[in-house]
């Protein structure tokens, strides 16, 4: 007979089972990008079966867009924490834009940023995909849209159009990290930061000067 604590058991090690092919398949993606990777190579750098990884994710897409979606899950989580911990609007959504745009504020390695790259490309061509990337946005819009209401309601935030600025600011971004992530020497990390920072205090109306990069971590939390 088998006992409620033994079929706990073979869940949990089956989650660390598949978190531990979500892993692997983050790093072989982020190395050979995702049209070079194949469930052979993932399963190798898991230490594991193809039959295995195909019977957790059945085709490849599926396993591009969990193993993103686990990054993702693992980015917003973090970054709601750190979130919390900021009394003040202002405050909040100088550490989102910091946590985008600067890679010593990145709660995970930049080079994630390359599995970005590939959900876009294939979302136009493939409904899973483009659904995954439709709900990651609307999240990402919703956070900044918050904090947006948030400043208003505390009247630290001009009384802007919360979901438009969110719309633009979340596109801004999107943008500055393609170019981050191309290594685009017009748009390093710094600048990008500055010029975003600059529009939504500009928008928002409230005060933010650049600060120095050693700075900039601790700004958003005075």
């Amino acid at each position: 007979m088998t006992r409620p604590a033994d079929n706990a058991e073979a869940a949990g090690a089956a989650e660390q089972r598949r978190e531990q092919m979500l892993r692997a398949a983050l790093d072989v993606i982020m190395e050979r990008g995702y049209a070079d990777t194949r469930i052979a190579d993932v399963a190798e750098h898991a230490g594991t079966s193809p039959a295995l990884v195909i019977y957790y994710f059945k085709t490849r897409d599926q396993l591009l867009t969990e193993a993103i979606g686990y990054a993702e899950d693992a980015w917003y989580a973090t970054g709601v924490q750190r979130l919390a911990a900021i009394p003040a609007a202002a405050g909040q959504l100088t550490e989102l834009i910091a946590m985008t745009c600067l890679p010593d504020t990145d709660p995970l390695p930049r080079g994630e940023w390359l599995l970005w790259l590939d959900l876009w490309a294939l979302s136009p061509r493939n409904p899973g995909v483009a659904a995954v990337r439709r709900k990651f946005d609307e999240r990402w819009r919703e956070a900044i849209r918050t904090i947006v209401l948030a400043g208003q309601e505390a009247g630290e935030f001009s009384p802007v159009d919360a979901d438009e600025f969110a719309i633009t600011l979340s596109a801004l971004l999107d943008g500055m990290a393609v170019q981050i992530a191309l290594d685009d020497p017009d748009v390093q990390p710094p600048r990008a930061y500055d010029l975003a920072m600059r529009y939504a205090a500009g928008q928002l109306g409230f005060d933010w000067k650049p600060a120095s990069a050693r700075d900039r971590r601790s700004q958003g939390r005075r």
